[in-house]
């Protein structure tokens, strides 16, 4: 009699195992019985008990029990007393951990046995029930039975979850693949493996499907090499693989499969290490003499003898980590790494394909979206890019190679400035300088096609709307400088100023739309001073200052006398209240000007001929000579004023940009 908690023997099953696994512990407790029997033809059935609600859409009922009946060697004293025994080392020379009967109770609500088994004084029946208490036995019963046969039937009753497959095929194909060991092992005798409905119709040899009528389900791969060697010198572990293609995978992916003792344990996607295996693969019907097309997926078993010593106590999963750690030489994701390598060869040409269709997205993303990363694209390895990548992933994986690279470069130069004298920089100093050329090229073409789309955007600005209307100001405000904004607050690389002048790239101050001694005085719409040289001085008198008016694109009647927004007037007044320090920096500052500072204005509108007229007569403003703008000197308060037309800043800014687009091709 045991002693043991069975119920949190049960509870403490660990994650790993599923619904299949009790079923596939109690075929395999079959076929060990049979191997120390004395049939010479061993046989085991799966029958397959229904529930006895009728679906509701027709179809068949769901799956409720199981029953394997075999005609092995039966419970006698010492299979009985190795059942009722916790953790039994019966069977721990066929790489038995007796414990598998536990995992069915996991998954059923009851195990029954019936067995026969012979001893001197006769043949004698054996049933009882699996506990769920303190014993493992219970309701055991031993009597007489001279004229029955030998072997054992296990019931697994009433699943505790709608088990997941309803077609007696689906099962079977699923048994193989966790058994697939068993059937294609050229040294040992399988014993025939039958699944049916429980009144014995719609069987199925599992057998059959490495043999016979049911061989096309699944055939081998042949390998040049299927030898693995992982670990130390000293401690290196020899694994075996074998490699097979399965028709009509139903959704199914290609995986990986470590087995122990005869018996698939993990599963892993193969994709996970050669993202090319996550789509199904073709054949032709003129391939190996089949006569129809049909798609397969691949499954690598891997075999070794680290594995069988490893496994864990419920059979889902080993004892070793699944990722490398310093305590082990081995990990299951070496392993497995290995094998899809191994598998990845395998199918060659297939492979080799769908890496040379991956490249080529690659390539057109670069072409169309993204001919920035032209210089560094020979250098990355997409191998572990997913198969038919989004844009998404795409640009991940360059921008991960050009961090990469930046920090690589950031490593030599440090390194070289630390261990090398300056007679020897010659000798690394060309490929340093060649790595960060790269990487620079690579950022100014960024720039360069970001602002050719700046530009799209800004010509379509200023067209009519599908109401016929021109946008607001604001709109094309917004592209250039956002408003309510300064320089404190928006960054050089924040703005579009260049669309206007590239000399305005770097500001040290910046206003837009935003009153320049914080109250609500009128303002400018951007206000800039900055060096002429570098782009970016202090705030000294010397700097030239900027400012912008925007005007409605289609608007001009800003030019009528009555109006209150003339934009020329506008622009004297904010530079003589600069003038008379009535404006402060962001940081509260005097803005500092002298007598001789120099002034700019630009007025952004729609140069109609209502205001052609008005900047000749009434402004005194003189035409360019492309007429899309007039300039005037106001030599009294040092101001340079141009009024350009919103097509002017848009053509000029493409011719100015032109050479680069189109050394891009954009």
């Amino acid at each position: 009699m045991s002693n043991i908690n069975v119920r949190r023997a049960v509870e403490n099953i660990r994650s790993g195992t599923n619904v299949y696994t009790p079923l596939v512990e109690t075929v395999v407790n079959a076929i060990q019985a049979i191997e120390a029997g004395s049939s010479e033809f061993g046989r085991i059935d799966i029958l397959v008990k229904r529930s006895d609600q009728t679906e509701l859409d027709g179809g068949q009922p769901t799956v409720e029990s199981f029953i394997v009946i075999d005609n092995g060697i039966g419970f006698d004293d010492e299979n009985r007393d190795s059942f009722d025994t916790l953790y039994s080392d019966h069977k721990i020379a066929q790489g038995g951990k007796g414990f598998g009967r536990f995992i069915c109770l996991k998954y059923f609500d009851d195990l029954l046995i019936e067995s026969v088994f012979e001893i001197e004084e006769g043949r004698k029946k054996r049933t009882f029930k699996m506990g769920k208490q303190t014993d493992i036995i219970v309701n055991e019963t031993l009597e007489d039975c001279p004229s029955d046969e030998i072997g054992s039937r296990v019931t697994m009753l009433k699943a505790k979850r709608t088990f997941p497959d309803k077609k007696i095929k689906t099962i079977a194909r699923a048994l193989v693949e966790r058994l697939l060991p068993y059937f294609i092992d050229a040294d040992y005798k399988c014993p025939e493996v039958r699944i049916s409905e429980e009144d014995g119709t719609g069987r199925i040899v599992l057998n059959d499907f490495v043999r016979n009528q049911l061989s096309a389900m699944i055939r081998e791969i042949p390998l040049p090499n299927a030898d693995i060697s992982l670990g130390s010198d000293g401690k290196a572990q020899n694994f075996q693989v074998r490699l097979f293609k399965f028709y009509s995978p139903r959704n199914q992916k290609s995986k990986i499969s470590l087995v122990a003792d005869r018996r698939e344990v993990t599963d892993t996607a193969i994709h996970s290490y050669v993202p090319e295996f996550i789509d199904e693969f073709f054949e032709e019907r003129s391939s190996e003499g089949e006569d129809r097309d049909r798609n397969y997926i691949v499954k690598a078993y891997v075999f070794g003898s680290y594995l069988d010593a490893n496994v864990s106590l419920e059979r889902g999963g080993f004892e070793f980590p699944k990722s490398d750690d310093l305590l082990h030489s081995i990990s299951q994701a070496e392993i497995e790494q290995s094998a899809a390598h191994i598998a990845r060869d395998a199918l060659g040409d297939t492979i080799t394909a769908r890496q040379e269709k991956k490249r080529a997205q690659v390539r057109t993303y670069v072409e169309e979206s993204a001919p920035w990363h032209r210089t560094i694209a020979e250098d990355i390895d997409f191998s572990s890019m997913p198969y038919n990548p989004t844009p998404e992933q795409i640009e991940a994986v360059f921008q991960k190679e050009k961090f990469s690279q930046e920090v690589s470069i950031r490593e030599q130069v440090s390194r070289m400035l630390d261990e090398t004298d300056a007679a020897g920089l010659k000798d690394g100093l060309p490929k340093i300088m060649d790595q960060i050329s790269k990487t620079s090229r690579n950022d100014l073409v960024h720039y360069i096609a970001l602002r050719k789309h700046v530009l799209t955007l800004f010509g379509k600005s200023f067209e009519l709307t599908e109401d016929q209307r021109y946008p607001s100001e604001s709109t094309v405000h917004d592209i250039i400088f956002p408003r309510k904004g300064d320089s404190v607050a928006t960054a050089f690389e924040d703005h579009n100023l260049w669309i206007i002048d590239e000399r305005l790239n770097f500001t040290n101050f910046v206003c837009s739309d935003k009153p320049l001694d914080g109250g609500s005085t009128s303002r400018p719409d951007i206000l800039v001073f900055d060096k002429p040289v570098l782009f970016r001085g202090d705030n000294e008198a010397s700097n030239p200052i900027t400012v912008f008016e925007f005007k409605k694109p289609g608007r001009d009647d800003f030019v009528n006398p009555s109006s209150k927004e003339d934009p020329v007037q506008q622009i004297i007044r904010y530079v003589n209240n600069v003038k008379k320090g009535k404006f402060k920096t962001p940081k509260g500052r005097p803005i500092l000007v002298a007598d001789n500072t120099p002034f700019y204005g630009y007025v952004m509108c729609e140069i109609s001929e209502k205001v052609k007229e008005w900047l000749e007569t009434e402004k005194d403003f003189t035409p360019m000579p492309d007429g899309g703008g007039w300039f005037k000197w106001f030599g009294n308060i040092n101001l340079y004023m141009e009024v350009l037309s919103w097509d002017k800043v848009l053509r000029d800014a493409e011719m100015r940009n032109g050479v680069f687009f189109h050394k891009l091709g954009i």
